[in-house]
């Protein structure tokens, strides 16, 4: 039995009462405002369509038909119930050994055999997020800093600074260059941090970036050896040392099981993949789960790769530029256009008026709702425009907002004629080949 004080006060610690969750931010209040009005066809044709949440619905219809197919792959059903025992019974913190090495299996088959993995080095977690703050406890101290390349993922507050009270240091990159990594703004922002007395542990990449959605070319990974690369241009011969690399990667978004809570953390440090599975002991996978994802992935006719959204340029649309005035069209498209997308600020971009624009979550109709919404208030930005109500101080140096409306497929979508970073489209892998 735990005592209870009766002081409110006293009952919840500083970290549980903490804002360090990041949930009073524009991208968690996106979620709310569908969560209290979200769009039905019919019984809510008015409400707010969630294009705020990179989640993966496009691959349903092939993962109900493989389920069909392979009823045996889960332990509920009559073809599967005789494993039933084996996979309830207790199973230590190391995981299947068929999940393992369908696992590894799975990431050096779409880096096109070009990498292999070793299945011992595989460590499961609770999704992506509990596979980083995995990472954060093993490698780092309370005090100590990552580097992290804005704009970055509106999570990784969330998943690498609340409960391990570690910091991200941004490494500043700008839509001048496309929001490129470069040695000089690495430098400068791991100089910041020892003049600031934060010892850096390190460099987190996300790639292909979320909410960038670009990928890392092969120069910009071999040019940063010091801080961090990854699996396949290591295998060529730079200089690089493989005991400070390790790769945070989970099924949500490839295979669009969030629900599943599948997070895996590679490392090629012996140390830290013996630290990061005791720790694992927090956020397993279940047995359940591991054996159902081991036969889905053992099968090679089964694996491909989607993409989930778009980096929209919008900075045509603000009165000034600032981070006010993208809070403030931020409302008007939540409020009035009923669209929740997210806007740049929650990922730490340096530049007012960037949004990321979800599309995977949907079915076509609901995008092309999406679509004419955006359309009709793009009509209604540039009606006013004519009367003189103009938004912005000076026009955007690129085109103006243009859209199809046609029945979508993603590659219709990707292809239309959104203003947006040039980053966008990518194929939406963390594994995926670095570009030449």
């Amino acid at each position: 039995m735990v005592a209870q004080f009766r002081d409110q006060d006293q009952l919840l610690s500083k970290m549980a009462t903490g804002n360090g969750h990041g949930e009073d931010s524009p991208y968690f209040d996106g979620w709310k405002a569908y969560d209290k009005d979200p769009y039905h066809p019919t019984e809510r044709p008015n409400g707010v369509i969630q294009m705020g949440l990179a989640e993966n619905q496009l691959c349903f219809d092939l993962i109900q038909e493989w389920l069909m197919k392979n009823p045996e792959a889960s332990i509920c059903t009559p073809d599967g119930v005789e494993n039933f025992k084996d996979i309830a019974l207790f199973q230590d913190y190391h995981g299947l050994p068929e999940f393992r090495e369908a696992i590894a299996k799975f990431m050096g088959k779409v880096r096109g055999g070009r990498v292999k993995f070793n299945p011992d080095r595989i460590v499961m977690s609770g999704g992506a997020t509990g596979a980083h703050e995995t990472m954060a406890f093993c490698l780092a101290e309370p005090g100590d800093a990552f580097l992290v390349p804005t704009p970055y993922y509106a999570g990784f507050d969330r998943d690498l600074r609340w409960r391990t009270r570690v910091q991200l240091a941004p490494v500043v990159c700008e839509s001048c260059n496309n929001f490129k990594i470069t040695k000089s703004a690495l430098e400068a922002a791991y100089e910041n941090a020892k003049e600031a007395n934060i010892r850096v542990k390190g460099l987190l990449i996300t790639n292909p970036s979320n909410p960038l959605g670009n990928i890392l070319d092969r120069e910009t990974l071999k040019g940063i050896p010091n801080f961090i690369s990854f699996s396949e241009v290591i295998e060529e011969d730079i200089e690089c040392n493989r005991d400070l690399i390790h790769i945070v990667y989970s099924l949500s978004k490839d295979m669009g099981f969030p629900g599943f809570r599948v997070g895996i953390v590679y490392s090629y440090n012996d140390a830290v993949v013996n630290c990061a599975r005791k720790m694992s002991s927090f956020g397993l996978v279940s047995t359940q789960t591991q054996h159902l994802i081991a036969s889905m992935l053992s099968d090679d006719e089964f694996v491909d790769r989607n993409q989930l959204f778009v980096w929209m340029d919008l900075r045509m649309l603000l009165k000034d530029p600032s981070f006010e005035a993208e809070i403030e069209l931020w409302k008007v498209i939540i409020s009035e256009v009923k669209l929740n997308v997210s806007p740049g600020s929650s990922f730490h971009c340096l530049e007012p008026g960037w949004f990321r624009v979800c599309f995977a979550n949907m079915d076509d109709n609901t995008m092309e709702v999406a679509l004419s919404r955006i359309k009709a208030f793009m009509h209604q930005i540039k009606d006013q425009n004519r009367e003189g109500k103009v938004l912005a101080k000076k026009p955007c140096r690129q085109s103006s907002l243009k859209l199809s409306l046609s029945r979508r497929r993603v590659d219709d979508f990707l292809m239309s004629q959104i203003s947006m970073s040039p980053h966008s489209p990518t194929p939406q892998s963390p594994l995926v080949p670095a570009r030449n």
